[in-house]
């Protein structure tokens, strides 16, 4: 049975943590091609959220919407760019199609969170201060999405200490 082709509509997902490190993932099909998530729709009709959140747990084994990242975590950028799909991709696609829509979404984790990657896809990853991540970046729009994270970032209450209290939770000068 041979896979239907893919739908060229989809999510660029930068992972970040409230003092902006940028989660970045190697790709196992390329030498040095680090980049954020990224994936395509299953289904026209699929909601670019449920797309982002599904990609974000098959590459990272992040789940959005637990207690340790919820559902407001992962933000919309209601930013889209539209690209010449890669050569060495075009064979899964409907033929013809050579333009892809990718979407860009936000998700904040509370700290640089263990990732499980899944091996057929990446083999590497690296937690990085932003403007790093983004020179690590293969893709030019990619790093251009990671750059817009000081002015993006959105740090969900959850993750925000109580008055008084360190990040960690503990009052001021406490070990």
């Amino acid at each position: 049975m041979t896979k239907p082709p893919k739908i060229p509509e989809s999510v660029l997902v930068v992972i970040y943590t409230p003092d902006l490190d940028v989660l970045v993932i190697k790709r196992a099909d390329q030498p040095d091609f680090w980049q954020s998530v990224t994936g395509s729709k299953d289904a026209i009709d699929e909601p670019l959220a449920v797309t982002a959140a599904r990609e974000v747990a098959e590459e990272t084994g992040i789940v959005v919407g637990t207690p340790e990242v919820p559902a407001s975590a992962l933000v919309d950028w209601h930013h889209r760019i539209e690209y010449a799909i890669y050569p060495q991709y075009l064979h899964r696609y409907a033929p013809g199609v050579t333009r892809n829509t990718e979407h860009w979404f936000g998700l904040c984790v509370p700290r640089r969170v263990d990732v499980t990657l899944s091996p057929r896809e990446h083999v590497d990853h690296a937690w990085l201060p932003y403007r790093e991540a983004a020179a690590r970046c293969f893709s030019p729009s990619n790093a251009e999405a990671i750059l817009q994270l000081s002015a993006r970032a959105v740090r969900p209450p959850e993750y925000r200490p109580p008055e008084g209290r360190t990040p960690e939770g503990r009052p001021p000068g406490s070990a």
